[in-house]
């Protein structure tokens, strides 16, 4: 064997061992995101007496912090629903570009009550692996059994924001519990977005880093981004869904709601494309026509699953 050979041989072993840390390096920088702080305050944006609560997640050790926002301590007439926000990768429940606290002001002053959470390794909430949509199904069903404990036989719905839509899309589309889904810049398919998107998260070349980070994250941190496939639940629901999606969005472009609008089978789905604007960005730009067709939305939605818009009227 010629010394050139052993040579080239080595520097291929060397090449490859270096590509795999620093493909091992990225995959934990994006499994373990810089937590932001909660430092926004509910009462700023009209909220008040929000309650800050604690409540498990579906997976053991792991707890979750938030506010629960009543229409009731707020002078509101309840309606008799719930509404869960899921926030998106790396930020918490404040969602501050929206800001969600903002939404949510509006939907508790039409009635509804409203959960705000952090997923966990986010905001206040348990330390742990953020896996962009797959253990966070956990997360969201652990919101939702404190969301059912707490007012027990409200109608729940969900509103999720980029990886917070795509989880709510998961959980949503599965649990009988939960009557209508507001998605807003949802992916398609986790691994088919990473395979598509990853050297714009990373700054690394697509060949080899995107292979190896997709190939030895299943394998090291036992979260295989196969396993997080929105289209699949919105595909088998029987609920309706509504797609949120800007038209500049360059970071889970609209053709995702796109595809997922097309999979849906409750004919009272939607989708809204937002002209010009980015990634989450489509509350920030037109809040009030936003906050009104999340309401007409949810109004339909959840009324037929749970009881009708007359009978809460009546109440009044």
């Amino acid at each position: 064997m010629s010394t050139v050979f052993i040579m080239a041989a080595g520097l291929l072993l060397v090449a490859i061992i270096a590509a795999a840390a620093v493909a091992l390096h990225v995959t934990w920088r994006l499994t373990h995101p810089v937590r932001k702080p909660i430092d926004m305050d509910p009462q700023d944006f009209g909220i008040a007496g929000a309650e800050e609560v604690v409540f498990p997640s579906r997976e053991a050790g792991i707890s979750l912090a938030g506010w629960y926002l009543s229409a009731a301590r707020n002078g509101r007439t309840p309606n008799g629903r719930t509404l869960i926000f899921a926030h998106g990768y790396s930020q918490n429940r404040q969602e501050p570009h929206l800001p969600a606290l903002a939404l949510a002001a509006k939907l508790v002053h039409v009635g509804y009550d409203v959960l705000m959470f952090d997923f966990r390794n986010s905001g206040q909430s348990s330390q742990s692996l953020t896996t962009i949509g797959l253990r966070e199904q956990q997360d969201l069903l652990g919101a939702i059994d404190f969301a059912e404990a707490k007012k027990p036989g409200q109608t729940i719905g969900l509103i999720g924001f980029s990886m917070g839509a795509a989880t709510s899309l998961l959980v949503g589309g599965a649990d009988p519990r939960i009557a209508a889904v507001v998605a807003d810049s949802p992916f398609y398919s986790l691994r088919e977005y990473l395979e598509e998107n990853l050297p714009q998260w990373t700054g690394l070349p697509r060949f080899p880093f995107s292979w190896l980070i997709l190939t030895l994250s299943p394998v090291l941190l036992r979260a295989n981004p196969r396993h997080v496939k929105p289209y699949e639940s919105v595909r088998k629901a029987k609920k309706p869904f509504l797609f949120i999606h800007g038209t500049k969005d360059s970071t889970v472009p609209a053709e995702n709601s796109q595809r997922l609008h097309a999979l849906a089978q409750d004919k009272d789905s939607q989708i809204w494309l937002v002209p010009h604007a980015g990634h989450v960005r489509s509350f920030a730009l037109i809040p009030d026509e936003y906050a009104e067709r999340v309401i007409a939305f949810l109004e339909k939605g959840m009324s037929k699953a749970g009881k009708s818009t007359e009978a809460y009227a009546l109440r009044k």
